[in-house]
């Protein structure tokens, strides 16, 4: 098992929580970005640095994450991916990615995308709130419990 973090927008306190949820369960973390990242205190946190280009971080996650893993990313193209792998995706926010789910926020952030190309809506998500942090935590780790255990999520 590994966690998977897709690192180019993904807030640094969610980071932090999967990094010391990573030394607290003896749990590999591998980053991936496209831009250097920061040295990590601990070996069992990698990163990796792809080639700049739209897509190519989630492109390698995709490629190389295994139905035992975990993907954390805000990306639903990715998460799409990732739930059709078999791997389990959750957003930086809590949410977990399932089959039942991933389609329709696929759905509407296509929706949202056309409406804001259209001048109809503007602005993007709502900033990230401690509550965000809060319910992150938590979906963390209930997530890798079951994981660990061999459980199925969905």
């Amino acid at each position: 098992m590994k966690i998977w973090i897709d690192a180019d927008a993904c807030p640094r306190i969610i980071k932090e929580i999967v990094f010391r949820a990573s030394e607290r369960l003896q749990v590999p973390v591998c980053l991936v970005a496209n831009q250097p990242l920061g040295k990590h205190h601990t070996a069992l946190v990698s990163s990796v640095v792809v080639a700049e280009g739209f897509d190519a971080a989630d492109d390698f996650i995709a490629e190389h994450a295994t139905p035992q893993d975990l993907v954390i990313t805000a990306d639903i193209p990715l998460a799409a991916r990732i739930v059709d792998k078999g791997a389990v995706g959750l957003d930086p926010r809590g949410e977990l990615y399932t089959e039942e789910n991933v389609g329709e926020r696929l759905s509407m952030r296509d929706l949202m995308q056309e409406l804001r190309g259209a001048g109809m809506i503007q602005g993007g998500p709502a900033q990230f709130s401690s509550t965000d942090r809060q319910r992150f935590a938590s979906s963390l780790d209930r997530v890798l419990t079951r994981m660990l255990k061999g459980r199925r999520l969905t």
